[in-house]
């Protein structure tokens, strides 16, 4: 659940502090529910929605007022993402690591976890 909910921190919030979910948005979870096997508990609870919300949005598919993507010739495949397993970095003949985009860099010990250089680099990124 990690990875959903690192995405759903970037749906905007209103100043109520709920979630402003875009047509599009709400479209592709509504599509989800479509897919064979596939259940509107099941998504509801992979966006940390309440399965209502969602059978709300499938009602507004229905009724024209929300716009589904075209799904035609596509197929949804169901993907579960690993939590990340720490390897042990390799000790360079400096021992220090450099973690660099554009004029930054950032030298780390060499003993650094993989788990926060790759912290630091996503966020040098953003």
């Amino acid at each position: 659940m990690g990875a959903t909910s690192e995405f759903l921190a970037v749906v905007p919030r209103g100043a109520d502090g709920k979630r402003n979910w875009p047509p599009e948005l709400k479209a592709r979870i509504v599509a989800e529910t479509l897919i064979e096997g596939e259940t509107v508990n099941a998504v509801a609870k992979r966006y940390e929605l309440i399965p209502s919300t969602v059978s709300d949005w499938r009602r507004m598919a229905r009724q024209g007022k929300l716009v589904l993507p075209n799904l035609d010739g596509m197929d949804f495949l169901p993907v579960e993402i690993e939590a990340p397993v720490a390897q042990p970095v390799p000790t360079t003949s400096s021992g220090t690591i450099d973690v660099i985009t554009g004029d930054v860099i950032v030298r780390l010990d060499a003993a650094t976890p993989t788990t926060r250089i790759a912290e630091i680099a996503k966020a040098l990124a953003s």
